[in-house]
């Protein structure tokens, strides 16, 4: 966590930002992380991942812990753009039609990446079970992903944190 003035993807400003990566990829935190995470996600869930970079560690990370505990589940980015050599296409990593995905993020303050990553997962004929962020600093998300029939859950929130969500 750190105070201070800060541009956020959306181009607004905050007083607070929350660099999640530094906290996700740190070595000490990685397996309880992963923990909260698969005791958040539903059973039948077998795949994990979202918009690039924001899921990627949270993906990964759970992926491969949840492998050491005999629970298969494909870990998968959701380009930013559509890729125009080799396989081509949005998708890296791990994910079939009919998979039962979980979307991820790091830090969600509007929630327009998770429900993008969730529209390509569905595009690719997954279906998505759960849209999961680590932290909610923005308190909008459940409301929006609410609006296409889909379940949002953060492990933490803003006010968890001291801070007061930022909006839409």
């Amino acid at each position: 966590m750190r105070r201070g003035e800060f541009t956020l993807k959306s181009g607004r400003t905050s007083t607070w930002f929350i660099d999640s990566k530094q906290t996700i990829c740190a070595p000490e935190v990685m397996v309880d992380l992963a923990s909260l995470v698969l005791e958040a996600i539903p059973e039948d869930a077998n795949a994990i991942g979202g918009l690039t970079m924001g899921a990627d560690g949270v993906s990964f990370i759970t992926a491969g812990v949840a492998a050491t505990r005999g629970r298969a589940l494909n870990a998968f980015s959701v380009r930013k753009e559509v890729k125009d050599h080799g396989a081509g296409g949005r998708l890296a990593g791990v994910l079939h039609a009919g998979d039962k995905v979980v979307i991820t993020e790091d830090t969600v303050t509007r929630g327009t990446s998770l429900l993008e990553a969730a529209h390509v997962a569905q595009e690719l004929g997954a279906e998505v079970v759960m849209i999961l962020a680590v932290v909610d600093r923005g308190g909008t998300a459940a409301a929006m992903t609410a609006a296409e029939g889909l379940r949002f859950e953060a492990l933490f929130s803003a006010p968890d944190l001291g801070f007061p969500y930022e909006g839409a």
